[in-house]
């Protein structure tokens, strides 16, 4: 009888997809930035996107960039490396899947440590992005993610660089319960039906089901 050919995730896909990811979301992020940082409801989201090109060509809408790929790879590789890695070494011992409860403590620590982690890269990420409104002479110029990274710790401090740790840290863990915790249970639950594979199918609609309860980004705040 042939044996059913045994899955082995990978956890620094997740980083590399986040990655993917965020070249093709970040014009939407950098619009989001904008209308947080308002200081009186002007423009909504087509209105801003059109400002923006207008006034700074296309290519505004990437400002940032390589600070948002910087932040992949700090906060989404983290709490990747340590959900899948924890959750495979609990699974190998024979006992079945994890309980739902354990899955969400395991990716609200996940969450919670790579937000930290990446609360640097997401200030400058800001920063970068908000750029642009400023008036000349109050602008930063960040060359990209590492110049940023380097002038806010020699300029302003390391105490800087993790300005808005705590509420990144709370994002990041109920982000990650939704997107791993959730999409791990779901998957579990629909499989368990017998009704479907494991296949492109089955992740879909277990993302699918996980992103109906996952929270919702929280605005910007302390990266000024």
């Amino acid at each position: 009888m042939e044996m059913a050919e045994k899955r082995m995730s990978r956890w620094y896909f997740g980083g590399i997809a986040s990655c993917g990811a965020a070249c093709c979301t970040h014009p939407l992020d950098l619009v989001k930035v904008h209308l947080q940082t308002q200081q009186e409801v002007k423009m909504r989201m087509v209105g801003m996107a059109m400002h923006v090109v207008k006034n700074d060509g296309v290519l505004a809408l990437y400002n940032g960039l390589s600070a948002s790929l910087c932040r992949q790879m700090s906060y989404s590789l983290t709490r990747f490396a340590i959900y899948e890695t924890v959750r495979d070494m609990m699974g190998s011992g024979g006992q079945g899947p994890m309980p739902f409860y354990q899955k969400v403590l395991l990716g609200a620590f996940g969450g919670f440590t790579g937000g930290f982690i990446g609360t640097p890269a997401d200030m400058v990420n800001v920063r970068m992005q908000n750029d642009m409104k400023l008036p000349a002479e109050q602008r930063r110029n960040y060359k990209h993610a590492l110049d940023g990274l380097f002038r806010v710790w020699r300029e302003e401090g390391t105490r800087k660089l993790f300005s808005g740790a705590t509420m990144a840290s709370s994002r990041g863990a109920l982000v990650t319960v939704g997107q791993l915790a959730c999409y791990d249970q779901a998957k579990q639950l629909v499989l368990g039906t017998g009704l479907m594979g494991d296949n492109i199918l089955t992740h879909f609609l277990s993302s699918f089901i996980a992103v109906s309860i996952e929270a919702s980004d929280w605005p910007v705040i302390g990266y000024s």
